[in-house]
């Protein structure tokens, strides 16, 4: 197992690794929309399959949660609950996770009469990273302010929550009403227990080793991308 820790030349060492010990097959969940390295390694007889991606039939395997249905679910959620100021936050919109969640996000808004939704962008998704737009946030009038957040991850939520609830002790979600993305085990944790979005995880991987197994033992073996559905988890970060 190997940790890229979000770096491409992390990955590429750990893929020479994995050439260079003949493994039977590689699960891997690639940090770039670069393929050459993993073609490479299926150009040499060593299967892979693609996890949180979308590939095509034509390449290898893939799977991945259906993150527009995930960002439209959550802002919905917020919608539901009477927020029409809402604010998406995270980034680098190069990441498609990330930007299929924010498209999902702006189709529930386009759909309510009144709604609009506001764009934050951030470097990386991390709780730093939260807690710097959480403080820019605050630092608005409160008419300008929005009255609900979607983060694009849990990491960044919790960030979020740190700035607006420690550092200025704005009420969650009264003041503001904030929902994440992962459901995080540290998710249930926080000061105020964050509403998310949960992808299967065990289910994935799961799924993940069948099809590594199925292409490594069936020469017949056929390509295709498996698709789940997230799920949303109410907490009361945005119980108003």
């Amino acid at each position: 197992m190997g940790n890229a820790a979000e770096s491409e030349r992390r990955e590429g060492l750990y893929l020479d690794l994995f050439e260079e010990q003949r493994v039977r097959g590689v699960l891997v969940t690639p940090q770039s929309e670069r393929r050459e390295r993993i073609d490479a390694l299926r150009a040499r007889g060593i299967p892979s399959v693609l996890v949180d991606e979308h590939a095509p039939p034509s390449r290898c395997c893939s799977l991945a949660v259906d993150d527009f249905e995930g960002g439209r679910a959550a802002v919905e959620h917020l919608l539901a609950g009477g927020a029409r100021r809402v604010a998406f936050v995270g980034g680098p919109d190069s990441l498609h996770q990330v930007a299929d969640r924010r498209a999902g996000a702006e189709q529930a808004v386009a759909a309510v009469s009144g709604a609009s939704l506001e764009a934050v962008a951030t470097s990386a998704l991390t709780v730093l990273e939260g807690r710097r737009v959480g403080e820019s946030l605050v630092d608005r009038p409160t008419s300008e302010r929005p009255n609900a957040v979607f983060a694009a991850n849990d990491l960044v939520a919790v960030g979020l929550l740190q700035a607006l609830v420690f550092t200025h002790r704005l009420r969650v979600p009264e003041d503001i009403a904030l929902i994440g993305y992962d459901d995080i085990e540290f998710a249930t944790s926080t000061i105020v227990p964050l509403s998310s979005i949960r992808q299967p995880a065990k289910l994935i991987g799961r799924s993940a080793m069948e099809l590594l197994e199925e292409e490594v033992s069936d020469p017949e073996h056929r390509h295709r991308h498996v698709s789940f559905q997230p799920e949303l988890v109410v907490r009361e970060s945005t119980r108003r």
